[in-house]
């Protein structure tokens, strides 16, 4: 009977160094994963920080009027009013076109592609 727990004792204990192995082991697989989350964070503190994204640029509006009218402020030097537009393309000095025109500056300013400075003065925004 002695020799059989003894037996079972041996065995267990056996069971115990693999287990003990094993869980060495796992245990240096860890402290290895570790120590390389440690070296990548220290990477990435190290590096410098990306540019904040730039955002897409407006889209003009398909309508020949809205190229038409962003060609006359690629060719101005200074802020412009509804009716020095319609002038610039040739337009009839009419109130008609004059406020047609200021609705689409209007509508353009709303997409942020010109930019309204003075109430009816309107200009392309700077980088």
């Amino acid at each position: 009977m002695l020799e059989e727990r003894e037996g079972e004792i041996a065995a267990q204990a056996e069971a115990t160094r693999e287990q003990i192995a094993q869980l060495t082991a796992r245990l240096d697989e860890l402290g290895r994963a570790a120590e390389e989350v440690r070296i990548t964070r220290k990477t990435l503190l190290e590096l410098p920080a990306p540019p904040p994204p730039v955002p897409p640029a407006p889209k003009l509006p398909d309508h020949l009027a809205y190229q038409q009218i962003m060609a006359v402020f690629a060719a101005a030097d200074a802020p412009l009013r509804a009716r020095q537009v319609c002038d610039a393309m040739n337009l009839e000095i009419a109130p008609n076109n004059i406020n047609n025109t200021r609705l689409k500056l209007k509508r353009l300013t709303e997409r942020g592609i010109p930019v309204e400075t003075v109430q009816g003065l309107f200009t392309q925004p700077r980088p």
